[in-house]
């Protein structure tokens, strides 16, 4: 990677599910300014390691930083106002509010206020949509709102977990081209899990392909062939 400030760090480590051992000694570094895809097979480990990050799973080894802090024994409300955004996999908006109402609850990650126009900006369709249950979006509308709804809390690291999946092309290129815009900023880091390999190609500066719970391989998007990844998405 490139010599530049370390925002997220994983050390060694392990989290289990009851006597099974999901995730075995991960370590990664996500720099400032950059797009890190974790990718893998379906059921190598890829979410738990976003949930022990985020806080939502307590791993039984290993740390975790962020922004030179040692957070691994903080909980998930915890790392989300010192800077840390996730956007689960499926979503999770809250249905039965409006756009407007789930934004507004993302905003309590930064201590409230009014909704920065530069999300809109980000996502128009969610300008004309604000009064709209969120429960009445279509499945991409959906996503944007999730990526919209970490984005104002402000995060200094924004972790999207499969945000392509079961959405239409034509969203896919506008998420892609969200996520580029933000990493031109240079204000946070992207940590990106996906299996679509062209959207993460696109985009990406470093990869991390995990496999067993473990990291097999890694290195920058000029450093790995497309077969190398490649390989480890498919059975």
């Amino acid at each position: 990677m490139q010599a530049v400030e370390t925002t997220l760090a994983v050390e060694s480590l392990d989290v289990h599910y009851g006597g099974s051992r999901i995730l075995r000694d991960i370590s990664l570094q996500v720099p400032g300014g950059s797009i890190v895809a974790v990718m893998g097979r379906n059921g190598v480990g890829k979410t738990t390691l976003l949930k022990a990050i985020m806080g939502l799973l307590m791993p039984s080894k290993g740390r975790v930083f962020f922004a030179g802090e040692d957070i691994t024994g903080l909980t998930a409300d915890k790392r989300t106002r010192r800077g840390l955004g996730y956007v689960p996999q499926g979503r999770e908006i809250f249905p039965q509010l409006t756009v407007r109402e789930n934004l507004e609850i993302g905003l309590q990650a930064c201590g409230g206020g009014q909704v920065p126009a530069d999300v809109f900006a980000l996502f128009p369709v969610l300008a004309d949509m604000q009064e709209r249950m969120g429960g009445n979006l279509s499945g991409g509308q959906q996503q944007q709102l999730a990526i919209a709804r970490a984005l104002v809390g402000q995060p200094k690291v924004l972790m999207l977990d499969e945000p392509t999946e079961g959405i239409q092309p034509s969203i896919i290129l506008e998420i892609e081209q969200v996520l580029l815009q933000l990493k031109e900023q240079g204000e946070f880091a992207i940590v990106l899990v996906e299996q679509y390999f062209d959207f993460a190609r696109q985009i990406a500066d470093h990869f991390f392909l995990m496999d067993r719970g473990s990291i097999l391989l890694q290195g920058t998007a000029a450093e790995l062939s497309d077969e190398s990844i490649k390989s480890h998405l498919t059975f």
